[in-house]
């Protein structure tokens, strides 16, 4: 039977169809993700060392580097979609590296909080770190210890490949959850802002002033970047659930458009609207720590 472990490239023995994906990935979109990723890993790099913010470069470095590295993968396979370590790569990064700019999605809330407010919150501040990336790496392990099991199993190894696979599945699951009550805090305290607070003018704990007109952006910036990395944790869920090689999974469009520019989207808002340029409590200094 053909499978990772007796096929090497394709052949009238081991037809692309019998692959995982049952197709070739289309050259031109991967390399156009593999190149965005790696200019908004770059771009982030240097927006976070010019701004200190040394946290948040952790998050979307790890996650635009590893999407990059995905799509590697993938541009690979486009050459031999039977080629195993290519296989593995994208699996474990694409899986993995959106969990890493949901943990920027998180830090970013925090300073929003502190300088609009944090009396507005129903939590502390220092919470939304400590919880929600706290259930970001429940959810990273989860989805990690999934992938390497799928990785391992390859395409033929049909239990193991099922058992990976709902562990994914649960890892991606619980990711949607914590989004999900994330966003319930961050929506009251959003509306606590507006009807009790001074709006986008009221700035709190600041060691320098900032330009209020820029905070709608920067609050928009989050708002976007946490709606489309829950777009795409959400399609991930029925991609998997119909097990590797299910029609939705052999669909290269709706993947591009639900995961790969879902995510290029986020980090692109975090890009243009860096926190670490609007948000000073973001910034590392003497007194002061993310």
């Amino acid at each position: 039977m053909a499978g990772y472990d007796t096929c090497f490239e394709v052949s009238p023995q081991c037809p692309v169809e019998l692959t995982t994906y049952g197709y070739y990935p289309n050259l031109g979109g991967n390399i156009f993700f593999t190149v965005v990723f790696g200019l908004l890993g770059i771009c982030q790099t240097g927006l976070s060392i010019y701004y200190r913010t040394w946290t948040f470069l952790i998050a979307l470095l790890i996650g635009t580097f590893m999407e990059m590295a995905g799509y590697i993968g993938r541009v690979q396979m486009h050459y031999n979609p039977w080629s195993a370590p290519a296989f593995k790569l994208q699996i474990v990064c694409l899986v993995l590296a959106p969990t890493f700019v949901a943990a920027g999605v998180y830090l970013t809330l925090k300073h929003i909080i502190l300088t609009l407010g944090p009396e507005h919150s129903i939590l502390k501040p220092r919470l939304f770190t400590w919880i929600f990336i706290g259930c970001d790496i429940g959810s990273l392990l989860l989805q990690a210890a999934g992938g390497g099991v799928a990785a391992a199993a390859g395409n033929d190894d049909f239990q193991m490949l099922k058992a990976g696979d709902n562990i994914i599945i649960a890892g991606i699951a619980f990711q949607v959850g914590t989004m999900v009550v994330c966003g319930f805090f961050a929506t009251v305290f959003f509306w606590r802002v507006f009807k009790h607070g001074d709006g986008f003018a009221g700035e709190k704990n600041l060691d320098a002033p900032i330009i209020s007109k820029w905070l709608p952006f920067v609050v928009g910036a989050e708002v976007f970047a946490y709606v489309t990395v829950l777009i795409r944790c959400i399609y991930r869920i029925p991609e998997m659930a119909g097990g590797w090689g299910n029609p939705l999974m052999q669909k290269e469009n709706e993947f591009l458009l639900l995961d790969g520019m879902m995510i290029t989207l986020a980090c692109l808002a975090f890009t243009v609207f860096h926190p670490g340029k609007f948000l000073p409590s973001l910034r590392f200094t003497s007194k002061t720590r993310t």
